[in-house]
């Protein structure tokens, strides 16, 4: 079995550092590395659709970063339990076509006693920016340490 440290209960800090492994795990685009830190059987709500598994999980973030171009994440805990976590993110990233979006949401997230993730629901809406209103200008990867979050940016 695996272990994804920090493991709950969570403190305000293991939260926050949880937070942004997931937020650093995303921003490297790559559906393997970031389906490992889901049990075998994480069920999620993503928007319409309901991957279940860490196979349903690749596959879905596989179609999802060939269709958003130069993503780019920020996470933020929102708030915290013993084995629960909830955050608000933003993220930036663009079409086929060059047109750029901005997509703000909320997820509640709960894990096992080894630090995996059980389940992941999540609530997103996009905005229609344009090139010159976005924020996350990072090269691809993880967000820079010096570079604003959520709330120094006014998002």
């Amino acid at each position: 079995m695996s272990v994804r440290p920090p493991l709950p209960p969570f403190t305000k800090e293991t939260a926050i550092q949880k937070v942004r492994m997931a937020e650093d795990a995303w921003n490297s685009r790559d559906p393997e590395k970031v389906s490992l830190a889901y049990t075998e059987d994480s069920k999620w709500r993503n928007r319409a659709e309901f991957p279940t598994g860490r196979q349903e999980i690749r596959g879905f973030l596989s179609q999802k970063w060939i269709r958003e171009v130069e993503y780019r994440l920020i996470k933020e805990l929102w708030v915290h339990s013993a084995n629960r976590i909830a955050v608000r993110f933003a993220y930036e990233w663009r079409d086929q076509d060059g047109a750029w979006f901005r997509s703000l949401g909320n997820e509640n997230w709960a894990f096992d006693s080894s630090g995996l993730m059980q389940s992941r629901h999540a609530s997103i809406n996009d905005l229609s920016i344009t090139a010159d209103d976005r924020l996350f200008k990072w090269p691809q990867g993880p967000r820079p340490v010096d570079h604003p979050g959520l709330s120094d940016l006014g998002l």
